[in-house]
């Protein structure tokens, strides 16, 4: 056997220069920081993206919910004016009926419901759903002219487009 191989790591160590040593250890220990500290990034950019996921599921977590009450919200609302505009109503059975419909409102508020505004505004393909178009010289070329059921936004992000009716201008 070779005396070189048989002897001791310590004893090869010891041979050689102390600063390459020392040189050697200080490269291993700053590859081993860098490692360390990319990773701490990471694991630091991960729990940020997680903690954004987790707010934005619990801010839009009732979105089907708030979809079905819409349906409600525009009935009730439609009811209100409807009862408004009939005479000889009973006062009370409308006062009832706006109770609700602003107990609603407030509700829609507190969860950040907003109608979309689109009357008599420029067609917007993000928010708005084009039913029909009308020629009219009335209206520039492409603003909705009539709201056909409303829009809404749940925390600034659409969940129901608006059907609007757009003008389509006759004079070129």
């Amino acid at each position: 056997m070779d005396e070189q191989n048989s002897k001791p790591q310590e004893e090869i160590l010891s041979q050689e220069a102390p600063v390459e040593v020392v040189t050697k250890a200080q490269d291993e220990a700053a590859v081993h920081k860098d490692k360390y500290v990319r990773l701490l990034a990471e694991f630091d950019n991960m729990r940020k993206r997680h903690e954004r996921e987790r707010v934005e599921l619990i801010k839009y977590a009732h979105e089907e919910v708030i979809v079905e009450c819409l349906k409600l919200y525009d009935d009730l609302e439609r009811s209100v004016s409807a009862f408004k505009a009939r005479e000889g109503m009973d006062a009370n059975l409308v006062k009832g009926l706006e109770m609700v419909y602003n107990n609603m409102k407030e509700l829609m508020g507190k969860y950040e419901v907003k109608p979309i505004e689109s009357k008599g505004k420029p067609f917007d393909p993000n928010t708005q759903e084009v039913l029909m178009q009308q020629e009219t010289s009335e209206f520039p070329d492409g603003v909705v002219m009539e709201e056909l059921e409303k829009g809404y936004t749940l925390g600034g992000r659409v969940v129901r487009t608006a059907k609007v009716k757009v003008a389509k201008n006759i004079n070129p």
